[in-house]
C-alpha cells in the first residue's frame, strides 16, 4: 500500500472507535466557532487537563467575540495567567477585534478566511473549519502527524516544512467529507490517549493497529522522525522581591518581545551575591533593611532557559520606575508563571503581615 492508501483506510475504524471512546470536553458538541477557536488556541502546547479550568473561567468572563474584543488588556492577561505563551492571548483579542470591526461580527466560516486571523495557522484553521463548519480539511497537529507517520511508516523528518506540507496533502485526501470534524477530533484523541509520544504507543488498544505499517515493521516507537532541536540558551538572573509597608514592587515588561506587557519582579542579569544584590537594589533607589529569604527558580521557554536567584527583602525607598502593589492589587496583575515561585513567596509574606517596618535595623544578608 502507498502512504496515501494507508491513510485513506483509517477513517472507518477510527470513527467507530471515536464514537465509543471520545473524550467528554466542554468545547465539544457545539457548533459555536468561537468556543472551538478559543479551545484550540488554549490547547497549543498545553495539556487538556491544564486547559479545562482556564477554558471554563474564560467562557464565563468572555462568552463571545464581542466580549473578547472589548475586554481590558490587564483582565485579558489575568484570565490567561498560567497558560504561558501570552502572544496567544494577544492574538485572540486582535482577531476578535478584526471580526468585530472589519467583518461586522461575522465569524469567518471557511479555512481560507480563518487563515487571515492573527494567530491562526493551518492547524487551527483546519480544526475550526472542520469542527464548526463541516469543511473537509485536515487539522494536522503533533498528535495527527505522529499517528499518520506511524500508520504509514513515514521515515522522513516531520519537522521539515516540506514534509509537513506533504502530510497535509495526504490528510486532505484522507478526510471523510461527511464527518471531517469528528475525523480530526478522533485523530487528536487517538494521539493523546493511545498513540502516545516518546516511544510508548499503546498498540494493543489502537483501532488502527491492523493497518499500521510502523507497527508491522517494529518501528512504531521510533516514529515519527524528528531532527534534534538546537540547545536552549541559558540565562542567569537575580530577581528582587522587595517588601515595604505590606506591598511589593514590580515593573511592566516592554510591549514587544518575550512576555510582552506582563508584570514581573525587577531583576538583573547574573547570579549576584548579597553584596552585589544590595548594590543592584541601589540602582532603583532601594536600600535593603532586612534580608528575608533566598530562593532559586528555573523556567524553560522554547529557546531560552532562565535560572534565577531570588531575594525576598525588606527595603526603604520609592523604587524608581517600579510599581508598588499590596495583596489585592498584586492578585489582579498578570504575572507570568516564570515567576510563580517568587510570587507565592511574596504573597505569603504580605498575607502574614511580614513587613517589618521601615525603621528596622539593617541585618546580615540572607545566607550569611
Amino acid at each position: 500500500m502507498t502512504t496515501q492508501e494507508h491513510l485513506n483506510a483509517i477513517a472507518a475504524p477510527l470513527l467507530a472507535w471515536y464514537d465509543e471512546n471520545r473524550r467528554d470536553l466542554p468545547w465539544r458538541g457545539t457548533g459555536d466557532p468561537y468556543k472551538v477557536w478559543v479551545s484550540e488556541i488554549m490547547l497549543q502546547q498545553t495539556r487538556v487537563a491544564a486547559v479545562l479550568p482556564y477554558y471554563r473561567r474564560w467562557m464565563e468572563a468572555l462568552p463571545d467575540v464581542a466580549a473578547l474584543a472589548a475586554v481590558e488588556e490587564g483582565r485579558l492577561f489575568k484570565l490567561w495567567e498560567g497558560l504561558g505563551y501570552y502572544s496567544r492571548a494577544r492574538n485572540l483579542q486582535k482577531a476578535a477585534r478584526m471580526i468585530v470591526q472589519e467583518l461586522g461580527g461575522r465569524f469567518p466560516s471557511t479555512y481560507a478566511e480563518l487563515l487571515r486571523l492573527p494567530g491562526v495557522g493551518e492547524y487551527t484553521a483546519g480544526a475550526v473549519a472542520s469542527i464548526a463548519f463541516g469543511e473537509a480539511v485536515p487539522a494536522a497537529d503533533g498528535n495527527v502527524l505522529r499517528v499518520a507517520a506511524r500508520v504509514a511508516a513515514v521515515e522522513e523528518d516531520v519537522l521539515d516544512p516540506g514534509v509537513r506540507r506533504q502530510f497535509r496533502q495526504w490528510m486532505l485526501e484522507a478526510v471523510p467529507p461527511d464527518r471531517p470534524g469528528d475525523f480530526n477530533q478522533a485523530l487528536m484523541d487517538l494521539g493523546a490517549t493511545v498513540c502516545l509520544p516518546n516511544g510508548a504507543p499503546l498498540c494493543g488498544g489502537c483501532p488502527l493497529s491492523s493497518l499500521c505499517a510502523g507497527r508491522a515493521a517494529g518501528r512504531a516507537a521510533q516514529l515519527p522522525v524528528k531532527r534534534k532541536k538546537a540547545a536552549r540558551r541559558l540565562e542567569e538572573l537575580t530577581v528582587f522581591l522587595p517588601l515595604s509597608q505590606g506591598r511589593t514592587a514590580l515593573r511592566k515588561r516592554p510591549d514587544t518581545g518575550l512576555l510582552a506587557g506582563l508584570w514581573e519582579f525587577p531583576h538583573v542579569p547574573g547570579r549576584l551575591d548579597e553584596a552585589a544584590a544590595a548594590a543592584a537594589l541601589g540602582e532603583w533607589g532601594l536600600v535593603p533593611i532586612q534580608w528575608r529569604q533566598r530562593l532559586d527558580g528555573r523556567h524553560v521557554f522554547t529557546h531560552v532557559e532562565w535560572r534565577m536567584t531570588g531575594y525576598l527583602v525588606d527595603v526603604r525607598g520609592e523604587g524608581a520606575g517600579l510599581t508598588w502593589a499590596d495583596g489585592p492589587a498584586l492578585s489582579a496583575l498578570a504575572v507570568p508563571s516564570a515567576f510563580s515561585r517568587f510570587l507565592a513567596a511574596v504573597k505569603a509574606a504580605i498575607a502574614a503581615g511580614a513587613d517589618r517596618g521601615e525603621d528596622a535595623e539593617p541585618s546580615s544578608p540572607a545566607g550569611s
